[in-house]
Parts: structure tokens; C-alpha cells; sequence
């Protein structure tokens, strides 16, 4: 396979693209690591390559949801609009580690922070509600693209925000009609949307929001919801 030029790309996106990521079969069993940058090559993809990853969707105390519109810089999707924080757990001891979903939760919490500017200790891993998963594929462009099993994350909590302009450049707070009125522009191509954000949006997203102080009767940590 040619070598995939990252000349045009930016700098500090391209620098994250070595981060080695968790490779898993499509039961979500660990199968070995590989890089950000091979995980998201659309070739790799449709050979199967698949990669663990998790979706925050953080909550105030008003019952608003955060969401954030990906910077340009963004090698996939950029300058879509998407929920509060999306990335993937790391190969390594801290993040592999799976029992109670732990590792995953510990990345949520290290991106929250490197994208948001979210404090390590306004939320703690402890605080964060694993939900169920996802598990989708989609292209960003000719080159790039997605394919992961997603590990839903709730919190609710006032937090502060200071993100880095190369990963965000907005964010705003949501009610449930703001959110449909965002979708609605999006299905007349009027603003973007992340591809698993729209998948988890029409299908789960509104049930859940309506429940927020009761979200153990959606808990399903055996089912992996197959999407596309």
C-alpha cells in the first residue's frame, strides 16, 4: 500500500496520528495496538481494522448537553458539530485496563482535558457513567475514516471549560429542542455533523437525556448495538 502523505495536514494533529491505539476483534477482545494514524485509514478499514474508542456526553446541572464543532485541523470530520468529547483509549497499562471499563473511562477524563480544558479533578473517572456501546463505521473522506466499537460515557457536572482552538473551535450548551433544531439544519446540509453522533442522536439519545437521573435501567454492558 503507498504511504499516505501527512505534508498538507497540521503539525499537532499529525503528531497525535503515532498514538498507539487498542486493536479489538468485533466482540471488543483486545487483539493488539497499532497506530492512530492506521486505525483511521479507510484502506485498513475495509480490511476490517477496527479499534476501541468512547463517546462523553456531559451534562450541567440544568440538564444541558455540551457539545463541541470539531476544528478544521481535525484530520476526520473536521468542522463538524458532535457531542461533548470523542477519542479512543490508549495501548497502555492505565487505559487497557478493563475491568468496570476503567481504562476507558480514565482516557475520557485525559481527553476531556486536552480538548476542553476540563480540569482532571472536576471529573473523575469515578464520575463518569459507562452506559453500553456502539459499534459503527464511516468514511470522513477518500483517505480517512472511522471504524469502532464506541463506549457510551455520561457525566452530569458543572464543570469549567478552556479548549484548545486545534481540537474545538466552538462549544455550546443544549436543551433537547436546540439539539433537534441543530439536527434538522444538519438533514438540510446547513451545519455537519459527526457520522456517530447522528447514529447515537436518532436512535438512543432523547430516552436517555429524558432519564438522566435514572440511567442504570439502560445499562447494557454484554450488548454491542451494531450501527452503520
Amino acid at each position: 500500500m503507498p504511504e499516505v502523505s501527512t505534508e498538507h495536514l497540521d503539525e499537532q494533529q499529525v503528531q497525535l496520528l503515532a498514538e498507539m491505539c487498542i486493536l479489538i476483534d468485533e466482540n471488543d477482545r483486545r487483539i493488539g495496538a497499532d497506530t492512530k494514524k492506521n486505525c483511521h485509514l479507510n484502506d485498513n478499514i475495509d480490511r476490517g481494522l477496527l479499534h476501541r474508542a468512547f463517546s462523553v456526553f456531559l451534562f450541567n446541572t440544568e440538564n444541558k448537553l455540551l457539545l463541541q464543532q470539531r476544528s478544521n485541523a481535525k484530520i476526520t470530520f473536521p468542522d463538524c458539530f458532535t457531542n461533548t468529547c470523542c477519542s479512543h483509549p490508549l495501548s497502555h497499562s492505565l487505559e487497557l485496563e478493563e475491568n468496570d471499563a476503567i481504562g476507558v473511562r480514565r482516557a475520557a477524563q485525559r481527553r476531556m482535558k486536552a480538548e476542553l480544558g476540563i480540569p482532571m479533578e472536576q471529573v473523575t473517572p469515578e464520575e463518569i457513567f459507562y452506559l453500553t456501546r456502539i459499534h459503527y463505521k464511516a468514511k470522513s473522506d477518500g483517505i480517512w475514516g472511522e471504524h469502532e466499537i464506541d463506549y457510551i460515557l455520561f457525566v452530569q457536572k458543572d464543570v469549567t471549560l478552556n479548549p484548545d482552538p486545534n481540537e474545538i473551535q466552538s462549544y455550546c450548551y443544549v436543551t433537547q429542542k436546540e439539539l433537534k433544531q441543530l439536527l434538522d439544519r444538519a438533514s438540510r446540509n446547513e451545519v455537519k455533523i459527526t457520522p456517530w453522533f447522528k447514529l447515537i442522536a436518532e436512535t438512543f439519545l432523547f430516552k436517555w437525556w429524558d432519564n438522566l437521573h435514572n440511567l442504570n435501567k439502560f445499562v447494557d454492558h454484554e450488548k454491542i448495538h451494531r450501527m452503520s
